[in-house]
């Protein structure tokens, strides 16, 4: 099974918001080495709690600092943008890292009422999202009426980030999915999967594929991972409260914090759902993963507060899949 990475580019308490795209190329570097297949970065507007806004400038600079691993997007939320310029960005990374860009699509809006309306676009119904799928494919295919620069750039293959109808969108269009979250423990996921795969329609020679993304962390102990896994949890939690998503924060202050019962009930669902324990556990957890999905990959999306930890969790959840 393939392996790779999607890293947010997440901010942390007492580091410059500036410093999290100096630690996300610094991580891309550390696991090419360790023989991940994809390095993913994300699209989040006017969150303090994640500095990327921009994958595509974020993946020219990651281009630049490596040599084999293939860059993309987790995703580009295509109604924020026009297609043509995003066939644009991504035709300009092909042709300067040839082979090695994918363009993962999304369609959700900004995180708050203010960023939708700083962004100009209040909704996003799969309707429109499927069509503007096909012109972005158009463009990227050289099949539309304009052709988008440079026009003999390679191909770019497109990823759909799908929940609910997503699965329905890439199967009409051909295209692989990337499915994560609440949405892989859903109790008619296995039949949603294989009315992707029964309907799927090629489109060049494609094939159905299912990438599952899934918050990996890989500690000594259970309870160490756990730990590692708070951070995240937490800011989620915090999130639902405050409606900010914010900075991931050491795991002890975070325990000093007062917690509401509400966040308290959120972050031990969140410590329940999430894949972090010993690599032994990680590696049942993963099989059982992949056996349920049929998924060909894993895109490990894990994130916490400490980046020593985190680097030895990135090279653990690598050790299990050579």
């Amino acid at each position: 099974m393939r392996l790779s990475l999607l890293d947010r580019s997440r901010t942390r308490r007492g580091h410059p918001e500036a410093a999290a795209l100096t630690h996300s190329l610094e991580r891309a570097i550390a696991v090419e080495q360790q023989g991940y297949e994809r390095f993913w970065v994300a699209e989040h507007h006017a969150v303090p709690g994640i500095a990327s806004g921009s994958p595509a400038v974020l993946l020219a600079a990651v281009g630049a600092r490596t040599a084999r691993i293939r860059l993309g997007s987790g995703g580009v939320m295509l109604p924020n943008h026009r297609p043509l310029v995003v066939a644009e960005q991504f035709r300009m990374l092909e042709a300067l890292y040839p082979g090695r860009i994918d363009l993962g699509l999304g369609r959700s809006l900004g995180f708050t009422a203010p960023v939708r309306e700083a962004l100009g676009r209040r909704e996003a119904d799969p309707a429109s999202f499927a069509a503007e799928i096909e012109t972005l494919r158009a463009h990227l295919e050289n099949t539309a009426e304009i052709t988008a620069r440079p026009g003999d750039a390679g191909r770019v293959p497109l990823f759909v980030l799908a929940t609910g109808s997503g699965l329905d969108t890439a199967a009409a269009r051909g295209l692989p999915v990337v499915i994560g979250g609440p949405i892989l423990d859903a109790d008619g996921l296995p039949d949603r999967l294989a009315q992707y795969r029964s309907s799927f329609r090629p489109h060049l020679g494609s094939a159905p594929t299912v990438i599952a993304s899934v918050e990996a962390l890989i500690a000594d102990t259970d309870a160490e991972a756990r730990e590692l896994a708070l951070p995240e949890i937490w800011a989620m939690a915090r999130s639902r409260s405050t409606g900010v998503f914010g900075v991931l924060e050491p795991p002890a202050e975070i325990r000093a914090a007062r917690w509401e019962t509400s966040e308290r009930r959120r972050v031990e669902k969140g410590l329940a759902t999430t894949v972090a324990g010993t690599a032994d556990a990680v590696r049942r957890r993963l099989e059982q993963i992949a056996e349920r999905t049929g998924a060909e990959e894993i895109l490990s999306t894990g994130s916490t507060y400490d980046r020593a930890a985190l680097a030895d969790s990135d090279a653990a959840l690598a050790a299990l899949l050579r």
